[in-house]
């Protein structure tokens, strides 16, 4: 996986259209003039804690003796149950709608934008090839900074795109993500399946 490739899954994991409406709830509950530094405190706590689990992420899995295709199998199943939850939403959306007046840490940063499964998106990313941080720490932080903006933007891309058209992309977001998931679990399968043949032969 390139860095590129890396980006829009990690952007696509955050799924920013889909939290949009959850944050503008939050925030509503806040002093407007305390707004805009609070989202900003929020998504960099964000950053930081994705960037804690991007470098923990080995020594996490060494600790737990796990192989890399059950992590890339495990992961798939992950992002796909949540790409069904994009494509097919449930009543609190796909992490939960929490009321709240000022909020620290919990819910915007986490769950909403590091949550389960783009903590284990980035554990995986960085047991698959752990030579090459500097590459997932860019893609890493890009798919941060285009998710920032547009929630920095709640209230512009709110109004351009409209409750539906919020629903339309959330769910095209879901349908990359499936393909993506689903290709996940398909590499960690032939792989595993490798590994057992080379061994048995």
């Amino acid at each position: 996986m390139d860095i590129f490739s890396a980006a829009v899954m990690l952007f696509l994991i955050m799924d920013p259209l889909g939290n949009l409406p959850i944050f503008a709830s939050i925030l509503r509950h806040i002093d407007p003039k305390k707004r805009r530094r609070v989202l900003i405190r929020e998504l960099i706590f964000a950053l930081l804690i994705m960037l804690a689990f991007l470098y923990a992420g080995e020594a996490i899995l060494s600790f737990l003796n796990l192989r890399s295709e059950s992590v890339s199998i495990a992961g798939g199943i992950i992002l796909f149950l949540i790409a069904i939850r994009m494509i097919f939403p449930q009543p609190g959306g796909v992490v939960g709608l929490a009321a709240g007046e000022e909020p620290f840490i919990v819910p915007m940063a986490i769950p909403l934008m590091a949550g389960p499964s783009i903590l284990a998106a980035l554990i995986l990313l960085a047991h698959t090839d752990s030579t090459r941080m500097g590459d997932w720490t860019i893609a890493l932080v890009s798919a941060w900074g285009a998710s920032a903006v547009i929630l920095m933007f709640y209230k512009l891309f709110t109004r351009m795109l409209g409750e539906k058209g919020l629903t339309a992309v959330e769910r095209l977001m879901g349908m990359v993500l499936v393909m993506i998931s689903v290709q996940m679990f398909l590499d960690g399968v032939s792989n595993y399946m490798r590994a057992v043949g080379s061994i048995t032969s």
